[in-house]
């Protein structure tokens, strides 16, 4: 694919976000924002409900996949989504799945997590693949594993998708499992251009030159009989962004397994699961609101 080509589709895709961003921007809010329900977002280019949960307000989403990034002559196709109600442009959360890809289950956490008033994009590491058990989804880490500079250009380019695309005032990154540890990779690389990271389950370090680079508040969720993220890993962490005087608040649920928050995973918990979103949401909440989006 000539570079030319690449321009023009990315071009063509930022058009069309604008003006579903724009169309948002002009709708009038409805008059009952709780009165649309139904099945999960993933129809694209027209609103959709968010995913159904107790004691929380049900909103109108729109949502689109479109290429966000070109890696290595490759266009990169993510999940985007945000309120039909939006007035002025949000905050924006990017979204790194962990070892089964980008599938229904990540389309589905990233409409709820719209519905709290995001903009979100749930990016894809694995071309489009997903997998339905661990072997598959082994094999798809593995390509991640064996070339970093991928994922490390694909969240980058995500980033400036949502901030010069979606114009999001601020933004944050939520990871889990492999995903957890890029989230938390992210926001070493990149001090400066994120708000906020958390980290579901995901990879840690106490190496404090490497996390001395950080800047955003970080949210880590962990399990108690985490067999690959240890509990004494996950303390060693905690102990030196004490340290080194970081934002952080670390949570380690005790009884509960690895992949707590997927279905999918033999180690899910719904009411863990439950805890760790409402920790989840309240964090962002305090690192990415703004007055503009509070308006």
């Amino acid at each position: 694919m000539s570079d030319r080509t690449v321009y023009r589709r990315l071009s063509a895709a930022s058009a069309l976000v604008v003006s579903l961003l724009l169309s948002a921007c002009d709708k009038p809010a409805p008059a009952d924002p709780a009165a649309e329900t139904g099945a999960a977002a993933n129809q694209a280019a027209s609103p959709v409900p968010a995913e159904p949960s107790p004691a929380e307000p049900q909103r109108e989403l729109v949502s689109e996949v479109l290429p966000y990034a070109e890696v290595d002559e490759e266009l990169v196709y993510g999940y985007f989504v945000f309120p039909a109600d939006m007035v002025v442009p949000l905050p924006a959360v990017i979204a790194i799945h962990d070892w089964y890809g980008l599938d229904d289950h990540m389309r589905d956490t990233a409409a709820r997590l719209a519905a709290e008033g995001y903009i979100v994009l749930a990016v894809d590491l694995f071309h489009g693949e997903t997998a339905d058990d661990v072997a598959g989804a082994r094999l798809l880490m593995q390509g991640v594993l064996e070339n970093p500079e991928f994922a490390s250009a694909n969240i980058r380019q995500a980033h400036e998708f949502v901030a010069s695309v979606g114009g999001a005032p601020r933004i944050g990154v939520l990871g889990w499992s492999m995903g957890g540890g890029l989230a938390l990779e992210t926001a070493v690389q990149f001090p400066d251009e994120l708000d906020a990271a958390v980290l579901y389950y995901g990879q840690v370090t106490d190496d404090e030159t490497r996390l001395a680079a950080l800047t955003a508040p970080v949210l880590g969720l962990f399990a108690g009989d985490d067999r690959g993220v240890t509990v004494d890993a996950v303390r060693a962490f905690e102990a030196a962004m004490s340290r080194l005087d970081k934002q952080h608040t670390i949570r380690v649920y005790p009884g509960v397994r690895h992949a707590f928050a997927n279905p999918k995973a033999e180690g899910y918990d719904a009411a863990v699961a439950d805890d760790a979103w409402r920790e989840t949401v309240d964090f962002l909440a305090a690192r990415l609101a703004t007055a503009e989006a509070d308006d």
